[in-house]
């Protein structure tokens, strides 16, 4: 039972099935909670489901060739890097004192409509008010700093992945 041990597949389906879960509890949240997402919240969302994706492919592959196994690990470390550093962004501006928030700017939907993709992202991961607001509490971490652990998890588990010896 020591997840260890597993299969490289078991590991990948392991990890698919705790990003999963993780995106159905946001999504419950939002939905029968109340919480409206903010657009870093969305953008951790995305990264949480390239993960996913990045595990579920490497499961349903399985590669028996500690090349194919690397690339892998390798490809879910830098998904769930990018949703950490994203994540981290969003921590820091909710612990921003109150008069250095950013002022709230337009909603995701009217920005991609407005300006170029790139412009977008830039603008997003500046952060806004709404990003700095926390509406929901867990053992005292918000959801943001929730997100931050799972990430660094997941990023941990991709690189015991990479750098672990196959048999």
């Amino acid at each position: 039972m020591n997840p260890l041990r597993w299969t490289f597949r078991s590991q990948c389906l392991l990890a698919f099935a705790v990003c999963a879960a993780l995106l159905a509890f946001a999504i419950y949240m939002q939905l029968q909670g109340g919480l409206v997402p903010c657009p870093l919240c969305i953008f951790q969302r995305i990264a949480f489901t390239a993960t996913a994706v990045v595990f579920l492919v490497a499961a349903l592959h399985a590669p028996h060739g500690t090349l194919g196994q690397r690339i892998y690990s390798l490809l879910a470390l830098v998904a769930a890097g990018i949703g950490a550093g994203i994540a981290a962004r969003h921590v820091w501006i909710q612990h921003l004192p109150a008069d250095e928030v950013p002022t709230c700017g337009p909603g995701l939907d009217y920005m991609r409509e407005l300006m170029p993709l790139t412009s977008v992202i830039r603008k997003v991961l500046t952060g806004s008010g709404e990003c700095a607001r926390v509406d929901w509490t867990l053992f005292g971490l918000s959801m943001a700093e929730w997100g931050l652990v799972w990430f660094l998890l997941l990023a941990g588990w991709a690189a015991w992945l990479l750098l672990r010896r196959t048999r």
